[in-house]
């Protein structure tokens, strides 16, 4: 039975190893983690209750199931990639959620928190993928460079990240599963040394939280 388990466990991983065609990193997908997992739990059930073909039986029953939980995500983060493909938008894993950077030159001018028509493509392509995969949470995080202080950058990166938190409203996205916020500028992705650094930190975030589990 150990043997048939472990089988199982070596086929499902090695079959999901694969490139990531973005980062040229090869990898076990989320997908493949859970149907593992899934194919472990379903073939140790069914062995309990009816022996190898009880296994048998459960590992193909919990394979499916654990890759439509660990792949929810994965899906979800193609499909961005692909409505976000040239927009200059990122869109990055972090952990079993998504990241979506937003550079300040897409979305908003200098010291304004009114949405420029050229982010209308990229927040509905957002919503729409959001609508689609509705089992995720969305936070909005405002961001500034360091120039100013606390006084301005705070207040504004909050009605930033609520405008595109608004935006996302009027086009579908419940307003249960979105919360905004503004950080000024705090947790800066470059420095704030140099005139490239600082268009980089002036950003709009979204992340997209898993809440399938």
């Amino acid at each position: 039975m150990k043997k048939l388990l472990l089988s199982f466990l070596m086929v499902t991983f090695l079959g999901a190893c694969a490139t990531d065609p973005y980062t040229g990193e090869s990898k076990v997908s989320k997908t493949a983690w859970g149907t593992g997992i899934g194919t472990a739990v379903g073939a140790g059930v069914g062995a309990l209750i009816g022996g190898e073909k009880g296994a048998l039986i459960g590992a193909g029953v919990g394979a499916g199931v654990g890759a439509a939980s660990g792949g929810y995500m994965d899906i979800q983060a193609r499909k961005l990639r692909e409505e976000l493909q040239g927009t200059g938008v990122q869109v990055a894993r972090d952990g079993d959620n998504i990241r979506l950077i937003m550079p300040n030159a897409i979305t908003f001018n200098t010291n304004e928190s009114v949405i420029k028509s050229s982010a209308n493509r990229v927040l509905d392509s957002v919503a729409k993928v959001a609508e689609e995969y509705n089992k995720t949470s969305l936070r909005v995080i405002g961001y500034t460079d360091s120039t100013g202080n606390d006084s301005i950058n705070i207040p504004l990166s909050q009605k930033r990240a609520a405008a595109v938190a608004q935006y996302l409203e009027l086009r579908g996205v419940a307003a249960t599963r979105i919360t905004a916020m503004g950080m000024g500028a705090q947790n800066p992705i470059a420095s704030n040394a140099t005139a490239e650094g600082r268009e980089q930190n002036r950003r709009v975030e979204i992340y997209l939280i898993n809440n399938a589990n």
